[in-house]
């Protein structure tokens, strides 16, 4: 009986290292690549922790790479993305070609990073106080944007690859970047180099499991069932005056997260900045809306963009249709944040509030 006994058990203890073999290869498979390597993910971390490999740290010239990583960080794109396409474009500056330093190539290309002239702003160098459209920018802080300045060009580069998806949706960034998948294939790929960890890592909190915490820190029950509608929707598209349930705009996703929780707001940008009372930065908290100046007919005055706090310093927003799905994000690396306004303090929503813990009233 005993070595039937022990029989079964090397029995069953074989079964099971049997199907933990057959079954292994499908869970590392299915697991994210934030967590295939252990431990649960640190929702506070960032893109820009990734460290650098050994051959990244010999091919980028010291004053690139520590601009990739500045600018990355500023903006909140991963700097071996960056990184990536410097050495794609121009192998990090250090290319003789036309264009490069000097005119442009026979696209119209200038400057370490590659841009078109016309989408850098229409001059190759631009005084950051004129009126223009394009992406020139001051990385160096002496109020011009120089294409050929690698502060200047790496750092619009950032701003480029963040309005068109990344750091989620880096491929379709780079693809509007370059419109040629090889090209996005052989930036990736570049960009996997030069990480120690040999990936091209996405914010942690584009995960689900970063949700509870944010949730659990609501100052109040109200605030939670806002911001868990909120977060329910990422992920999916942006779209011009959407207000779900399948598609939003930057205002309808959170005027139908407040909907959720039993409480109306108004539907628009321009109506729900002046809706809100107007909160000092700083004193913002989760549930309240930050304004940007962004979009035709818009000013400090009339903002034409507006997210959703979930925590300090982050977001939810819906962005535009090219610039990927709804995601939480960084408010503070935008440079044209106009204010923060709380709409549960407007006299309105305090009625509601109201006849919510009082229905019979």
């Amino acid at each position: 009986m005993k070595g039937t006994r022990l029989a079964l058990v090397i029995g069953l203890a074989g079964a099971l290292i049997l199907v933990a073999v057959i079954v292994s290869p499908m869970l590392l498979i299915s697991l994210p690549s934030f967590i295939s390597g252990g431990g649960s993910i640190d929702c506070e971390d960032d893109t820009q922790v990734e460290e650098v490999s050994d051959s990244g740290s010999s091919d980028i010239p010291g004053r690139y790479l520590e601009l990739y990583k500045k600018h990355g960080k500023k903006i909140g794109v991963q700097w071996n993305i960056l990184a990536a396409v410097g050495k794609r474009e121009t192998d990090h500056g250090r290319s003789d070609l036309p264009g490069v330093k000097n005119g442009t190539n026979h696209a119209g290309a200038a400057g370490p990073m590659q841009f078109l002239i016309s989408t850098w702003g229409g001059k190759a160098r631009i005084p950051m106080s004129s009126d223009f459209n394009g992406y020139a920018s001051d990385g160096d802080g002496d109020g011009v944007g120089d294409v050929y300045n690698p502060a200047d060009a790496i750092l619009g580069a950032a701003k480029m690859l963040k309005r068109n998806g990344a750091p989620e949706n880096v491929r379709q960034a780079l693809f509007v970047y370059n419109r040629a998948w090889w090209y996005v294939d052989q930036v990736v790929e570049i960009a996997r180099k030069y990480a120690r960890s040999g990936e091209v890592k996405v914010p942690p909190q584009a995960s689900e499991e970063c949700d509870d915490p944010l949730i659990e820190a609501a100052p109040s029950d109200v605030v939670a069932k806002i911001l868990e509608y909120a977060l329910d929707q990422r992920g999916k598209p942006y779209l011009w005056g959407g207000t779900g349930p399948d598609a939003f705009d930057c205002s309808g996703v959170i005027y139908a997260a407040y909907r959720a929780a039993g409480l109306v707001i108004p539907r628009t940008t321009f109506v729900q900045w002046p809706f809100g009372v107007k909160i000092q930065e700083g004193d913002e908290q989760p549930g309240d809306l930050v304004f940007f100046n962004s979009g035709p007919g818009t000013s400090a005055n009339n903002p034409g963009h507006v997210g959703l706090v979930v925590s300090k310093g982050k977001m939810l927003e819906a962005r535009c249709r090219l610039c990927g799905p709804i995601k939480v994000t960084s408010y503070q690396a935008r440079t044209n944040r106009v204010g923060f306004t709380r709409p549960l303090q407007n006299p309105d929503v305090l009625e509601q509030l109201k006849k919510l813990q009082n229905p019979s009233r």
